[in-house]
């Protein structure tokens, strides 16, 4: 693929002060090149460093004197934005900065209000600083902000060298980096609004889970989701030959099969198994089915474990079981050589439409999806360094602004319906894909790889017991973060099986 087929930085580090600053050393898990920019605006100094592909940032910033734009990540309503703006410019033209630098002359903070994008994004203007998350945080965010000087970045390790920081007031919504005080996490679809010269913050919300139901005859249900879910993926194929991780599930083999309709140079799948399970046929089926070029990917329990740290490092989560779900993630990136790839996934289908659950009552699955849609935030499951640290760009379709808006929405009995999870996307798919694809039970998550409890295995192997290992993971889980993230250890230097059994021997404290 060309690098124009990726976004212009996956992410940046910045400093805007009013009378001078520290900006830290630039240490990424995400792995690009370095650009370093510096300009005096009227009322302040930005200084940044974009991380981003070989072929240089240019469309990830963009200022006029007054207004300083950095932007991680892309906009996939670019030509609604550009219809809206009335621009008499070529919108291929454009960059994404420069949008994002005009849709705030217009609308100011609400400006993100406008955007269905995986994005994190920077603006200064005037006395002003904006720190501003797509509606699902799905590039996270972070700031740190000070009377006279804020700092911003897109992974929280950039962030850990900074020194001691003015403990502020908690800010509304945002939550606190454990182990390093006075900074915060911009919410998924918000605005950090903050005063230069106090540091104070207004949070602006620009997009909230909707809690509304639709009721809709089965024919338009189907036909809708199949054109949003279409939508989003063409929006992200962006040219070239896109790379479709496969499982065989319905969630992914949808997203493959819809870029296999509209990728022109036709579209690479790949899968992941381990030494104790694979869905390897299952994936094979629409990979034939779809005339991709397919690829297969076995990785040992014990190297897939010893990617604990790697994975803590580059999502910065501390929930255990995200950090688990996340582990053959990490390991399918690894494992993608050659130049950076365009990556599709069928990643996050199952909270909108409930497909984690079994509830047979309506109202028990409609609660559930309303409580994952509660809940999403903060998790970093969708964080694009998971796939940036191998150098490629990760994104998913069904997360989509418009897909996830109408999944949320739709009532249960559209998603659980004649005794089939996820009915609606089954039957929106069903043209397209082989029946016994369609057909296919929901397994666990990431059952079909066996790698669903292998933390929990870990834990009970070094001796922990029954009742002691949701405690021990999350215990592990959180030295891992204190050590390769706040205290920047490099993945490599830190030994699992160490922590646990030191865990163990302090009584899971």
């Amino acid at each position: 693929m060309t690098q124009t087929d990726l976004p212009a930085a996956f992410g940046f580090l910045a400093s805007a002060h009013t009378g001078g600053g520290p900006i830290p050393t630039a240490v990424f898990a995400t792995r690009g090149r370095h650009t370093r920019l510096s300009e005096r605006l009227r009322a302040q100094t930005v200084d940044a460093v974009l991380v981003h592909p070989d072929a240089g940032p240019r469309g990830a910033h963009a200022s006029d004197g007054d207004i300083l734009v950095l932007f991680a990540g892309e906009i996939y309503n670019r030509d609604e934005i550009d219809g809206t703006l009335s621009s008499s410019s070529n919108a291929s033209e454009v960059s994404d900065a420069e949008l994002v630098s005009a849709l705030f002359e217009k609308y100011g903070p609400h400006a993100f209000r406008m955007i269905n994008g995986r994005y994190a994004a920077l603006l200064v203007a005037g006395t002003r600083v904006l720190a501003a998350t797509d509606h699902a945080g799905s590039v996270p965010l972070y700031v740190r902000p000070e009377p006279g000087h804020v700092l911003a970045a897109t992974e929280v390790k950039v962030l850990a060298s900074a020194g001691a920081a003015v403990r502020g007031a908690p800010v509304p919504g945002a939550r606190r980096i454990r182990g390093l005080p006075g900074l915060h996490q911009v919410p998924a679809g918000a605005v950090f609004d903050i005063r230069a010269d106090t540091g104070e913050v207004t949070v602006h919300r620009t997009w909230t889970p909707p809690v509304h139901r639709l009721l809709a005859e089965e024919g338009e249900a189907v036909n809708s989701v199949r054109a949003a879910l279409e939508k989003a993926v063409v929006r992200r194929l962006r040219g070239g030959r896109p790379l479709v991780v496969l499982s065989g599930g319905i969630d992914s083999s949808a997203v493959a099969a819809l870029s296999a309709g509209a990728a022109t140079a036709g579209i690479d799948t790949l899968s992941m198994g381990t030494d104790v399970s694979d869905e390897f046929p299952q994936a094979r089926v629409v990979a034939e089915h779809l005339g991709s070029r397919h690829r297969e990917i076995t990785v040992g329990s014990g190297d897939l474990l010893a990617l604990l740290p790697h994975t803590v490092h580059a999502a910065e989560s501390l929930d255990p079981e995200v950090i688990e779900y996340l582990l053959p993630l990490t390991a399918l990136y690894r494992r993608i050589h050659g130049s950076p790839r365009r990556v599709l996934t069928g990643y996050g289908a199952d909270i909108p439409l409930g497909g984690m659950h079994r509830e047979d009552r309506l109202p028990d699955l409609d609660t559930a999806v309303a409580v994952d849609m509660d809940t999403f935030d903060g998790l970093n499951e969708m964080s694009p360094v998971l796939s940036a640290t191998a150098g490629h760009w990760s994104t998913h379709p069904y997360w989509d602004r418009e897909v996830l808006e109408l999944l949320t929405v739709l009532e249960a009995g559209l998603k659980r319906r004649y005794g089939r999870d996820k009915w609606v996307l089954r039957t929106a798919m069903s043209d397209l894909l082989p029946a016994e694809t369609v057909n296919r039970p929901k397994l666990g998550v990431h059952e079909g790889s066996g790698t669903t409890t292998s933390f929990s295995l870990l834990v009970r192997r070094a001796g922990a017991a029954e009742d002691e290992v949701a405690a021990v993971k999350a215990r592990v889980v959180q030295r891992l973060f204190d050590l390769t993230v706040v205290g920047r250890v490099h993945p490599d230097d830190v030994e699992v099986e160490q922590i646990i059994g030191k865990i163990l021997a302090e009584g899971g404290r």
